[in-house]
């Protein structure tokens, strides 16, 4: 059964609005003009949640329903409301976390910008919110981002079978690193592991859900960040294995305790290796080394930084393999190394 609400045109656009945010809005259906003996009017299309959401206007049986061909771009949505111009400067992708649509929007289209954030929620009406990405800043790399349509920046985004609550105006994730967040998920059993960077769990939340390390300690020294680890792990039922610690990781890495340590952090990463080092058992054990560099240097300069820091504190080290996880800019690769550390 095909279900609708008749309208006037006048109230097509705040009707069909009313049904985005209570996400009840059938987007497989076209918004049809009829005539009925009251004139003109829009029939449009809902789903059965719509019973009894809009008072004024009862949910009926739509006879002959004609389907939508759903485009393939936002340009294609968008293309009736801008010129030329501008529509060649309209993203081609944006970033879905939870229920909120993060995109990047150009200067050139700030007085189009609502426009841009109201069709978002058309084509995904399942989402509640629309942020806008001007990057990121900070030794905390705190995203920069405006909310322009929606009721709030909070969500739970569930990913391989880990939840992770966050505000996306306040911490980072990137969906990039997905294959990496992955192969995490598959090591570890058994193991006690040391987080350096923990932010909100990116790499140690799937391993204590998929590998059930025998213990993690996760640090983080973005107080936000920081919340939402915590949270996070009580969401994923780590209580029993996982420790946050708040604070610098170089400060409060307990020593000689871990069979495996990530370094899931870019910028100054290498800076932190030798207290990395320093928290693995005196026999060794294995070390996860991320960091951004120049194209070039990918195979040289973070092995190089692994040795350097492995010869100053009496270690050895064989390079067991190194990774690119994604361009990270213009000419610059985010690259893992993964090393085992032993005397």
């Amino acid at each position: 059964m095909y279900r609708i609400i008749r309208v006037s045109p006048e109230k097509g656009e705040e009707i069909r609005k009313k049904a985005i945010a209570g996400k009840f809005l059938d987007t497989t259906r076209k918004i049809r003009k009829t005539q009925d003996e009251s004139g003109t009017c829009l029939e449009i299309p809902v789903t059965e949640a719509a019973i009894g959401k809009i008072g004024d206007f009862p949910v009926t049986e739509q006879e002959n329903p004609e389907f939508s061909k759903k485009p393939v771009s936002l340009k294609e949505y968008i293309k009736d409301f801008l010129s030329e111009a501008k529509l060649a400067n309209v993203p081609s992708g944006w970033q879905i976390l939870g229920d909120i649509i993060i995109v990047s929007i150009p200067e050139t289209l700030e007085d189009k910008k609502i426009r841009v954030a109201d069709t978002l929620l058309s084509m995904y009406p399942k989402c509640r919110s629309v942020v806008r990405d001007f990057g990121i800043e900070g030794q905390f790399r705190q995203p920069i981002r405006e909310l322009l349509l929606g009721s709030g920046t909070e969500t739970i985004h569930k990913e391989h079978g880990c939840f992770f609550k966050q505000d996306v105006t306040k911490v980072m994730y990137s969906k990039g690193n997905l294959n990496e967040r992955k192969r995490m998920s598959r090591l570890g059993e058994g193991e006690v592991i040391v987080d350096m960077f923990a932010g909100i769990g990116y790499f140690s939340i799937p391993m204590a859900v998929h590998s059930r390390p025998k213990k993690i300690t996760g640090i983080e020294i973005n107080p936000e960040s920081f919340a939402y680890l915590k949270e996070n792990i009580r969401l994923n039922k780590a209580e029993d294995i996982f420790v946050p610690i708040c604070g610098d990781c170089s400060k409060v890495a307990p020593e000689g305790t871990a069979d495996r340590v990530l370094m899931g952090y870019v910028g100054t990463t290498h800076h932190y290796l030798e207290p990395a080092i320093k928290a693995l058992k005196k026999k060794g054990g294995i070390l996860h080394y991320h960091e951004t560099v120049p194209e070039k240097l990918a195979k040289i300069r973070p092995q190089e930084r692994i040795i350097e820091a492995t010869d100053a504190l009496g270690k050895k080290v064989e390079i067991l393999e190194a990774r690119r996880i994604k361009k990270y800019s213009p000419g610059v690769l985010h690259m893992v190394v993964d090393a085992r550390i032993f005397e």
